[in-house]
């Protein structure tokens, strides 16, 4: 078996490429069907708010499914997972791609596409942070795959519009499937760095528990449009599902068993002030794509190619930061790369709240390419800073909770960006403004919060344990 030591030693741009690309097309499947809510409503006999339960569906399942599935690297094997989450992706598109109505886009998209992502997804981050030890070399190997997947979800709405318009919905289900055929070609030549362990405990309640909780309370967020009682009661019982799953996992630890979540791991304060600007981060991103789209297509009447275009702007800054974002980490402190990032998104959504009543659909560009620029400057040093926090016999546990964070977020942004338009569709500007400005008060509280992340010195040394062999 290959050691440890030489998996590093060989790993290049190549072994980074198949991961770059893997959270590229789940990022992707994020947004991309913000601009075709029209054409799919139509030709599935629904209507826009069941394409849209649709995405945030998808993306819940993902947050849902990331932490248990985070575990199963440890019993599997990292790339073994990498590979199994592709192949159900590729079912779940190829299902999507030819489904007759909502409830099987619901099953491909959501269900799948979205299990998948949480199968793949951890795995992706927990290479990088074994391949890559050296703070500046994992910075820059997680600048390229957030660049990835921040301008997946950045393109998503350029290049699923562009291929709705000049061949089919559908087709963008197609060219998923393709990439995860491209993607599965290149990571067969990955290798592991550690051995699996088949024979360790998997905590199947705390899965369960997990999943449920984080699910009925999103779900609470969609109902509050329709009842909010309702709504209410759902949130609570979620918020009651998760505290029942925590005191799961104290008993067990009490019992000297290994739960499917330590409780130590947030017991790190750099790591959970990490996680809620990832939380931020995502929710920021993926509300105001939903937004932007929704408000484009149904207000304004855009069609899903000059909706798309207008995206170009967030992804050109989104590609220009992120790239520039490794670099920058050895010159400055990743906590001034995310507040500066929080600060410049800011001004990005008031440039966007501004616009609001202007004209004509290129008057969003501006604020699209600051709000582009002020993410892609944070999410590596986000990252960067709770993967770092951890030695990698964490790894598991914190890429899976890591991921979850972040997913949740994205559930978040869409959940409350789609309800508030339900709600305010009848208002001036279709429900814009009253959507945009809570997402206005997250990006100030990201402010809040990364002020307290520490400074460079707390954060140029790799996590114990880093280098250390199985």
């Amino acid at each position: 078996m290959t050691s440890h030591a030489d998996v590093r030693s060989g790993t290049t741009l190549w072994a980074l490429l198949p991961l770059a690309l893997a959270q590229f097309i789940c990022s992707f499947a994020g947004s991309n069907m913000n601009v075709m809510l029209s054409d799919m409503s139509e030709d599935l006999g629904t209507t826009i708010q069941g394409i849209q339960l649709s995405i945030t569906l998808f993306l819940l399942v993902m947050a849902a499914l990331m932490i248990p599935f985070g575990k199963l690297t440890d019993q599997l094997g990292r790339k073994t997972c990498l590979i199994l989450g592709l192949a159900v992706y590729g079912v779940g598109a190829v299902i999507s791609a030819v489904s007759p109505g909502l409830g099987v886009l619901i099953l491909g998209n959501s269900i799948l596409e979205g299990a998948g992502t949480a199968l793949l997804i951890p795995p992706v981050y927990i290479l990088v942070t074994m391949y890559w030890t050296g703070v500046a070399d994992r910075a820059r190997a997680f600048g390229l795959v957030s660049a990835a997947g921040g301008v997946g979800a950045a393109t998503g709405p350029l290049i699923g519009g562009w291929i709705a318009a000049a061949i089919s919905w559908r087709a963008a289900f197609g060219f998923q499937a393709l990439v995860i055929v491209v993607i599965l070609i290149l990571a067969v030549r990955l290798k592991d760095p550690r051995a699996r362990e088949p024979d360790k405990p998997f905590d199947v309640v705390g899965a369960v528990l997990s999943a449920l909780g984080l699910i009925v309370f999103v779900i609470g967020i969609l109902a509050s449009d329709n009842n909010i009682v309702l709504a209410l009661a759902l949130m609570a019982a979620g918020i009651g599902v998760i505290a029942l799953f925590f005191w799961w996992v104290r008993r067990l630890e009490r019992k000297g068993r290994e739960p499917l979540l330590s409780t130590a791991l947030f017991k790190n304060r750099v790591s959970n002030l990490g996680l809620v600007t990832q939380n931020f981060q995502w929710l920021l991103l993926m509300g105001i794509s939903m937004l932007v789209a929704s408000y484009l297509q149904v207000v304004r009447g855009y069609d899903a190619v000059e909706t798309g275009v207008i995206f170009s702007a967030a992804t050109l800054g989104i590609l220009v930061s992120s790239l520039a974002a490794g670099p920058l980490v050895r010159r400055f402190p990743q906590r001034s790369l995310i507040v500066v990032g929080f600060v410049v998104t800011g001004i990005g959504l008031i440039l966007l709240l501004v616009v609001a009543r202007v004209p004509g659909a290129w008057a969003f560009a501006p604020g699209l390419l600051t709000l582009g620029l002020g993410i892609g400057l944070m999410l590596t040093p986000s990252v960067n800073i709770v993967q770092s926090a951890f030695p990698e016999a964490q790894q598991g546990e914190i890429s899976g909770l890591s991921r979850s964070v972040s997913n949740l977020g994205s559930s978040f942004g869409t959940a409350i960006v789609s309800t508030l338009l339900v709600l305010n569709a009848n208002a001036n500007a279709g429900g814009y403004l009253a959507a945009l400005v809570p997402l206005l008060a997250i990006a100030v509280g990201g402010i809040v919060i990364s002020i307290f992340l520490p400074g460079r010195q707390k954060l140029a040394a790799p996590p114990a344990g880093a280098v250390n062999t199985p």
